[in-house]
């Protein structure tokens, strides 16, 4: 296989991308803002709103595209369209440039807004986050630029991606349980979609050995957990405490939560619950995958994942879940 550029590398699912590359013997460069702490050698330094970093950085024939600004609580909501948007502009005008005829693109279930149970690829985009938005936006650009070009491009949008390393919403989550301090809101019947770093990392790797002219893939692991389970397999693994432990009715939830925001309006400063985290934490949030990847199989189950997860960040003092640490 060609030489394979992993944008945003340096990342929580590009280092796990970039292990299985590593395993297969692969040659690949990172290039991101960071170099790899696991693969410094094979980094480069660039920002992909800079086209000139990018094209002194970005000498391989394949691309994988995994960088973006998505955490929740950027103050500048600008900040996604800047990164994810022209930010996927340069790397298209750079792909079009030199002739590169693949890229695979990690978008996400965002783009399809608040949806109904169990979406799949055929969906409707209907973002309603500036995240979302910038997303479905990314992918309106590269879909122009496989237009254009004729080259093959895998858009993948994953749900919820957790693991060793992540200090996304789900670490969050069980930390809050390890310590003893979460309470549950609602009965827990909602269902989540989330999906393991190590397979998503699989799914990517799989889709490099495949040159569709255009191919869309949802990602999530199942089947589904709801939140009760997800609560009460954590509360066992981590406490040897059955159930969910305390919990309070969703409506005096999102009083609570609508109290927060207002205190928060009124001091200036933020608050870990608000009404909005508590409304997310609540919704069934459910994604299906309807085409299948030739030669792809998840190498753990969800389970597997989340107990990796539990072991390595919680139950043993690991130094390279440190050292990977990326939100």
């Amino acid at each position: 296989m060609d030489k394979i550029s992993v944008i945003g590398g340096a990342g929580f699912i590009g280092t796990a991308l970039c292990g299985l590359l590593a395993q297969a013997g692969q040659e690949f460069e990172i290039i991101d803002l960071v170099p790899s702490r696991r693969f410094p050698a094979q980094s480069r330094i660039a920002d992909i709103r800079d086209p000139s970093a990018l094209s002194a950085a970005l000498s391989g024939q394949v691309v994988v595209h995994l960088a973006a600004a998505h955490r929740d609580d950027l103050p500048d909501p600008a900040e996604y369209f800047l990164t994810n948007v022209e930010g996927t502009r340069n790397i298209c005008d750079l792909a079009a440039q030199q002739g590169l005829g693949q890229i695979l693109f990690t978008s996400s279930v965002a783009v399809y807004g608040a949806a109904a149970p169990r979406t799949d690829e055929t969906g409707p985009l209907a973002p309603d986050t500036p995240y979302g938005h910038s997303k479905a936006e990314a992918e309106g650009v590269l879909r122009n630029w496989q237009a254009k070009n004729g080259g093959s491009l895998t858009l993948i949008r994953p749900t919820v991606v957790f693991g060793e390393g992540n200090r996304g919403n789900v670490h969050r989550l069980l930390a809050q349980i390890a310590a003893n301090e979460f309470v549950m809101v609602g009965d827990g019947a909602n269902a989540k979609s989330m999906a393991y770093v190590g397979n998503v990392a699989a799914f990517l790797f799989a889709a490099l050995g495949q040159r569709p002219n255009l191919a869309i893939y949802n990602y999530a692991d199942g089947p589904d957990m709801t939140m009760a389970m997800l609560v009460e397999h954590a509360r066992q693994r981590l406490l040897g405490r059955s159930g969910t432990g305390p919990r309070i009715a969703f409506g005096l939830g999102i009083g609570l939560g609508r109290l927060a925001d207002r205190l928060a309006r009124a001091t200036g400063r933020g608050r870990p619950v608000n009404a909005a985290r508590i409304e997310k934490f609540c919704a069934e949030t459910t994604f299906v995958r309807t085409v299948d990847l030739p030669g792809f199989r998840a190498p753990f189950t969800l389970l597997e994942g989340l107990d990796h997860m539990l072991t390595a960040e919680f139950l043993q003092d690991d130094p390279l879940v440190h050292l990977l640490a990326a939100e």
